[in-house]
């Protein structure tokens, strides 16, 4: 205890010294109104004596300190004979204890060796029992693959084929995709209602059926055709507009569409 007062009193006399000094150093903690020479002295000051003090009272008197030594030395000599009895006790013991944990560790060791050489022989077991069954298994995810693509690749013929059919379907036959072609002449230099082209095409010799099949497979905005036919009347002839729109339903558009082209036109 009396080393740490002598720290704490070597610290505290520090603290005056510089604080005596530069006050802002030691007081940095406290209010800037208290960082004066003045509450150093009275804080350090204080504290030097006080643990100085301290120091005194704590030190032991040189004769209590001699006296303290001659018995400790007494009572060591007295316990010398007691250590060595104790001593060779114990080595007796420790001597006995190592041979029955030499005795206890090899009889572990033989366990363990045995256990050992059982679990290598149950690993073993289990290894060729595990790699059996995965080699069944691989096996029968590989056939299970194998169908699998067959299945896959006789699906996928036969979606192809059945693609080009419907592609052929959709294409038409010869004589359709020729009505085709000749729909989309005609409608490259005049205008045509749905029917009116129809029966241009049957005029022409194709059968109905073809007619219907080139007029449904083209993409015409029939409207359009409509606004384009009202315009080359109105441009060789002058016409009201309800004439306009019956002589446009007579060419076979409906009357929604032949009004729509009178609205065009500005009838």
């Amino acid at each position: 205890m009396d080393n740490l007062f002598v720290l704490l009193f070597l610290i505290s006399t520090l603290a005056l010294i510089i604080g005596l000094i530069k006050p802002n150093i030691v007081l940095s903690w406290s209010p800037a109104a208290k960082r004066n020479r003045k509450y150093v002295a009275m804080y350090f000051g204080i504290a030097t004596v006080v643990f100085f003090t301290l120091i005194g009272l704590t030190t032991p008197p040189a004769s209590e300190s001699a006296v303290k030594s001659e018995q400790i030395e007494l009572e060591n000599e007295s316990q010398t004979e007691k250590e060595k009895e104790e001593a060779k006790k114990e080595a007796e013991d420790q001597a006995k204890k190592e041979a029955e944990d030499q005795a206890k560790k090899e009889a572990e060791d033989q366990a363990k060796k045995e256990a050992e050489d059982q679990a290598k022989k149950e690993a073993e077991e289990q290894a060729k029992k595990e790699a059996e069954e995965r080699a069944k298994k691989e096996a029968e995810e590989q056939a299970k693959k194998a169908a699998e693509e067959q299945a896959k690749k006789a699906a996928e013929e036969q979606a192809k084929k059945a693609a080009e059919e419907q592609a052929k379907k959709a294409a038409g036959t010869v004589s359709q995709q020729q009505a085709v072609r000749m729909a989309e002449d005609y409608l490259d230099y005049t205008a045509f209602s749905k029917s009116g082209l129809i029966e241009q095409l049957v005029f022409e010799g194709f059968s109905n059926e073809d007619a219907v099949f080139a007029v449904e497979k083209i993409n015409v905005d029939w409207r359009e055709q409509a606004v384009k036919m009202a315009e080359d009347y109105l441009d060789y002839s002058s016409f009201s507009r309800s004439g306009l729109i019956q002589q446009l339903v007579f060419e076979g558009f409906s009357n929604e569409d032949a009004n729509y082209a009178a609205n065009s036109l500005g009838l």
